[in-house]
């Protein structure tokens, strides 16, 4: 949200001000923010890995035409000072990790591919992030983007109940009956429906009654569907953690409860595998506590990562390559290793196609940062609303990633919103956001 003008009361027509260069700039965010979502295959279960796929010309042509509208975006109504500011040293550096895992990838040409798509999706949410003038055009952007989302789901309810809704005859015939709306599977659907359900709180707090009560009441009742319990845990956690401390004035216990939270979940997660004190203590407490087989996944991915823990195995160069595909499958293993597609925990993950050096880096740019950010945020109102709903959405997809692997992913929404609230955190930290005063 670019603050460079200075503030003034305009009084014009809504349709008018929509031809403003404000109004142009505001507009553009909210179709890039919609389009980004909604993907370019809405209701399609095998959208997620066709959009990798170097021979999708609609995924080409759509993602290549917003990274084309983004760069022109930022060059035509975006201060330059407000775009480097999103630019740090950490994430530069977390960059670098990723592009040098795409050389050393086994097939870079498919690897750069799908880098590709990572890199125009977050240059396309930074430019979400600094289109909007203030932060009531901001406001209209989440407002749009909700509502078309959100409807578009529940249309597909009725209209593509097929398509919006996991079946008995589809690869994963225990999950029938259970909402997936526009998206490739309940466990993209859950985690968007919680962001906004965040930005539906956002709304209403800074007035917008009507709009932030329906977004927040409509994203709940269709995570709620969703069947995820771990996103219905973690909404009201991440909510209470962000919101509570504000509101009795200690807004410190936000990154300190934030700290906790995800030391509490790494050792309760990877801990029960990788450190064997909590191991022999989960074995002997919860011996049936598996994550649904993910702690098989997490001990052969431990395996690998020791045989090259320095620089990993590359960008898309592990799960579900000939790697994988040629290893022998013990038959006492809950789970298949030779056909998973990811492994259930975005940390681990970073490490095993990275390697460890980028974890570090990740766990600063990723955790430590924003919580660097949400304590410089200004004591201003419009900064610690905004603030509070990037946080919320970090703190959420932050914990969902211990479960669930999206961490530069293509252009996956879960990966997308995550990137939105770690540079939404940095945005309202350096500057105030201002308000129409008219508003």
């Amino acid at each position: 949200m670019s603050n460079t003008d200075s503030l003034r009361r305009i009084e014009r027509a809504p349709l008018g001000a929509a031809f403003t260069r404000d109004g142009v700039a505001t507009v553009i965010a909210a179709l890039l923010f919609t389009v980004i979502m909604v993907s370019f295959r809405p209701f399609q279960p095998a959208g997620a890995e066709l959009t990798g796929d170097g021979g999708d010309i609609i995924n080409q042509l759509g993602f290549g035409s917003l990274g084309a509208v983004s760069i022109f975006s930022l060059l035509a109504f975006a201060d330059p000072r407000v775009v480097r500011s999103l630019v740090s040293p950490s994430w530069a550096l977390m960059l670098g990790f990723f592009f040098l895992s795409v050389v050393l990838a086994t097939d870079p040409p498919a690897a750069m591919r799908a880098a590709s798509f990572t890199m125009i999706g977050i240059i396309t949410m930074a430019t979400i992030l600094v289109l909007p003038r203030d932060a009531d055009s901001f406001a209209r952007v989440v407002i749009f983007t909700a509502v078309v989302v959100i409807g578009l789901s529940y249309i597909g309810l009725i209209v593509f109940p097929h398509e919006a809704l996991h079946t008995a005859d589809s690869q994963e015939p225990e999950h029938a009956g259970l909402w997936r709306g526009i998206f490739t599977h309940k466990n993209i659907a859950g985690p968007v429906m919680a962001c906004f359900s965040f930005a539906g709180l956002y709304l209403f707090r800074r007035g917008q009654r009507w709009w932030g009560g329906g977004i927040f009441c409509a994203a709940m009742v269709f995570m709620l569907h969703t069947g995820s319990k771990t996103t219905a845990g973690l909404v009201p956690f991440s909510i209470m953690i962000v919101v509570l401390p504000s509101l009795i004035g200690m807004r410190l216990g936000t990154p300190i409860l934030f700290a906790l939270a995800i030391i509490a979940t790494a050792v309760g997660t990877l801990g029960i595998v990788f450190i064997a004190p909590v191991k022999h203590l989960a074995a002997i407490y919860f011996p049936d506590l598996t994550y649904t087989g993910r702690t098989t996944l997490w001990e052969f991915a431990g395996e690998m990562l020791a045989k090259k823990p320095w620089t990993g195995y590359g960008y898309e160069s592990f799960w579900g390559t000939p790697l994988l595909l040629n290893q022998d499958q013990p038959f006492d293993r809950p789970w298949d290793i030779r056909t998973i597609v990811h492994g259930h925990d975005g940390y681990l993950d970073i490490a095993v196609l990275m390697g460890i050096p980028a974890l570090c880096v990740a766990a600063y740019t990723f955790l430590i940062a924003p919580l660097r950010d949400y304590m410089r945020i200004p004591a201003r109102k419009e900064n610690i609303f905004l603030g509070d709903f990037f946080m919320m959405v970090v703190l959420f997809t932050a914990l969902n990633g211990f479960l669930e692997s999206f961490f530069f992913h293509r252009g996956d929404p879960v990966w997308l919103f995550f990137v939105l609230g770690v540079l939404g955190l940095r945005q309202v930290s350096l500057r105030p956001i201002p308000v129409r005063l008219s508003h």
